[in-house]
């Protein structure tokens, strides 16, 4: 099967920023492609497929929606996918919302398919010898559609999960959604209406993939790290708002009858960790000095990557384990508060309405959920992640490595502005620590 991919951006825009990219870079050295155009179709081709995690067979799956003319077919399962036959035909293809025009040229046989996989409301006209034959806008309502989360990050897919419930409403389709399986129990308690599926089979009118990427590539409409990631999922959703939170009932009661704080230590990379020295330990011997349990709920208590290894504070009680999500959101439920960093369970405890202090210099305040007790010392290099003259997931300190500054932004928190945001979350929430209940 012949295909050919087109893009409802200009060409030229995805040229300038191949180089940002060391997979193009990659890539283009074992090209075989013979001009520009040659190469695009191959970028489009294993970009889309690697990134969206689907094999390759994914590309010349059987469309399933029939438009009455023969081998004229179309469905939404991975982008816009329209199989032409051999003939005269001319395809043009646009957003039926700003009239702009992506696609209008005379093409025979094969397959057409956009290398942008968010949501579109397209707009497609095909005529056979100048006169129109066929014509359709994409319309949800009433449709069987799938949304596929397969990103492993448990930030990401908490910041997803609003939006789940709003594409539903807002589109009355019949929606069913793809999650690992490790997130499954957690979605069926936040959002018990929402159909949850093991596969996806394409015999749906649309699909969707979640995906947080930090390069301006097909798969997000614009450089995610110039917004905050909880609105990522509208952006790829169409929802140009941010959803109400589901309401969190716990399961299961409090793993004690004390007062206990929770704390996460770890991130996906140690560079996000905080990383002033003995900072945790000061930190917990603060919160033992007010009476309260602490907690450690990490997947680990020892993690080495970045040339660091990140340990368990030793005064901190040792709760950490792979253990199922659902249990974690039921301890953090229960907990005063929270202490952690920009990485997934601060999101998870936000998910459960835990308050959160995060300690996160590395990104800037807008770029996770809003916290009001957020520490992050802006007096040095900061917000690395958001900057978009570097790419922070393949660089190490951008600015700084290999010199007494690397990583200044998780370095130069100090403790102090931990404990004084915490108590001012304590007189905040009205909270009194159990060493102060007799004064």
């Amino acid at each position: 099967m012949k295909l050919h991919f087109f893009s409802v951006k200009n060409i030229e825009d995805y040229r300038k920023n191949y180089n940002l990219s060391p997979e193009v870079s990659e890539m283009a050295k074992t090209s075989k492609a013979r001009s520009p155009e040659e190469f695009d179709q191959e970028f489009f081709f294993d970009y889309v497929k690697r990134m969206v995690h689907v094999p390759q067979e994914t590309y010349e799956s059987r469309i399933w929606g029939n438009t009455g003319f023969p081998g004229l077919r179309l469905d939404f399962n991975f982008g816009l996918r329209l199989d032409i036959p051999e003939g005269n035909f001319r395809v043009r293809i646009s957003d039926f919302d700003s009239g702009q025009i992506f696609f209008d040229k005379y093409i025979s046989g094969g397959r057409l398919i956009s290398a942008e996989q968010y949501f579109v409301r397209w707009h497609v006209e095909v005529f056979l010898d100048e006169e129109k034959i066929f014509s359709h806008t994409l319309n949800l309502e009433g449709q069987p559609v799938a949304l596929m989360i397969t990103i492993p990050p448990l930030g990401d897919v908490i910041s997803f999960l609003p939006y789940l419930k709003e594409f539903k409403r807002i589109h009355r389709c019949n929606l069913s959604v793809y999650v690992d399986e490790n997130f499954r129990e957690l979605v069926k308690q936040l959002y018990p209406d929402i159909n949850l599926i093991n596969e996806i089979d394409f015999k749906t009118y649309a699909t969707y993939y979640l995906l947080m990427l930090t390069t301006p590539f097909p798969l997000v409409p614009v450089d995610i790290r110039l917004m905050s990631m909880n609105r990522t999922g509208g952006m790829l959703l169409g929802i140009n708002y941010l959803p109400p939170k589901a309401e969190f009932k716990p399961t299961k009661p409090p793993v004690i009858n004390e007062p206990y704080v929770c704390i996460g230590v770890q991130a996906k990379s140690a560079r996000k960790c905080w990383l002033y020295p003995s900072g945790w330990d000061i930190v917990v011997d603060y919160l033992k000095s007010l009476g309260y349990r602490v907690f450690c709920i990490d997947k680990n208590a020892k993690e080495e990557n970045d040339n660091l290894t990140i340990c368990k504070p030793e005064g901190a009680e040792d709760f950490t384990g792979n253990r199922p999500l659902l249990e974690r959101a039921n301890m953090l439920y229960h907990a005063q508060f929270f202490i952690g960093l920009g990485s997934g369970l601060s999101w998870l405890a936000d998910a459960v309405n835990c308050p959160v202090v995060m300690i996160a210099g590395f990104s800037q305040d807008w770029c996770e959920f809003y916290t009001p007790y957020r520490v992050a010392n802006r007096k040095v290099c900061n917000g690395c992640l958001n900057d978009i003259r570097v790419n922070y997931i393949y660089e190490f300190c951008p600015y700084h490595k290999d010199t007494q500054r690397a990583l200044e932004c998780q370095k130069k928190i100090s403790p102090r502005m931990v404990i004084e945001t915490i108590e001012r979350l304590i007189v905040d929430k009205n909270l009194t620590p159990p060493a102060l209940k007799n004064f």
